[in-house]
């Protein structure tokens, strides 16, 4: 089902990531966690769709995106950062398999913190406190952590950052690997992931070794 959504607002949460923020589209119905598919309706883009995952939840009277803009790519996410209040977008949706099934290790890496962020602010909405899960967000660079302040705000959130691409001076550089990640995850447990292809595949594996079976992981496009 397609709706259009006109930008009311435009925000920078990092050096290259934005927060963008629109009118919530009368009869759009998702579940947190769950993606769309995002057409600029600009000149030259309205073919070219990209999937996102809100970070609002049911009912709020906004739709609100965390988009993290590749200049390089020449493409969706390089247009990103020229939209402006007024402007519209086209979504179809919603899909995808990553829901709240309850608490749990939420296992993130760059962009892929947009559906953690949603089902975390469920969960907190519905709960009041964190207390019962972990947050393991993985990025490139210290000031490539997407809502760092808000994320560790959380009431009873345990938050544990790494870098991947040099230490950080607050964040430790480390790899997703089973020695780092049993620390968090206990044979059984459930566990949310979602990231980079490359990233899923590897810390999958991780998981698997760790006592983690395919009924226990949350995350599109198990493999």
């Amino acid at each position: 089902m397609s709706f259009e959504l006109t930008l009311r607002e435009t925000q920078k949460a990092t050096h290259d990531t934005y927060h963008l923020i629109f009118e919530r589209p009368d009869g759009f119905e998702f579940e947190p966690g769950q993606a769309i598919e995002m057409t600029l309706m600009k000149e030259g883009w309205t073919d070219e769709g990209r999937p996102f995952t809100p970070i609002s939840l049911p009912g709020e009277e906004t739709l609100e995106f965390l988009i993290k803009s590749y200049p390089s790519h020449d493409g969706v996410t390089e247009q990103i950062a020229t939209l402006e209040p007024g402007d519209k977008v086209r979504i179809d949706g919603p899909f995808g398999d990553i829901s709240d099934r309850g608490p749990g290790v939420f296992i993130a890496g760059g962009a892929g913190i947009t559906p953690m962020i949603a089902i975390l602010r469920k969960r907190l909405r519905d709960k009041g406190d964190l207390s019962d899960s972990t947050l393991v967000f993985s990025n490139k660079s210290e000031e490539d952590i997407i809502w760092r302040d808000k994320l560790s705000a959380m009431p009873g959130l345990t938050v544990a950052y790494v870098v991947s691409e040099g230490k950080g001076e607050t964040v430790p550089e480390r790899e997703l690997d089973r020695d780092y990640l049993r620390q968090f995850v206990e044979p059984g447990a459930l566990c949310y992931l979602c990231g980079p292809p490359p990233m899923m595949d590897a810390v999958q594996k991780e998981l698997e070794a760790l006592g983690v079976g395919r009924d226990d992981l949350v995350a599109d496009d198990w493999s």
